[in-house]
């Protein structure tokens, strides 16, 4: 793995929290500081992203979107504007 290992992150901690992450790696069976690090946010990030791009409703809370979707007027131009550079950032 080590031949794979290209990019670095750098981090500076107060000693309260390297001592914690020391034990906690030591804990989970890691070898290092970095490979506690990488199975972190190997585990962690993908759950994040996904909350972060997800929206989850409820059954009540999406019938009365499509109630007040189906109410709603028409977009206009300025709406149809904004939508396209939201889709051209990749919103």
């Amino acid at each position: 793995m080590a031949s794979l290992l290209r990019e670095r992150i750098e981090m500076r901690v107060d000693a309260e929290t390297k001592l914690l992450a020391e034990r906690a790696a030591a804990a989970l069976g890691c070898a290092s500081l970095t490979e506690f690090m990488v199975r972190l946010i190997r585990d962690n990030a993908p759950q994040i992203l996904q909350a972060q791009a997800a929206i989850e409703l409820t059954s009540a809370q999406f019938d009365l979107f499509m109630q007040l979707s189906a109410a709603a007027p028409a977009p206009d131009e300025r709406l149809k504007a904004a939508a396209a550079r939201l889709d051209q950032e990749g919103f």
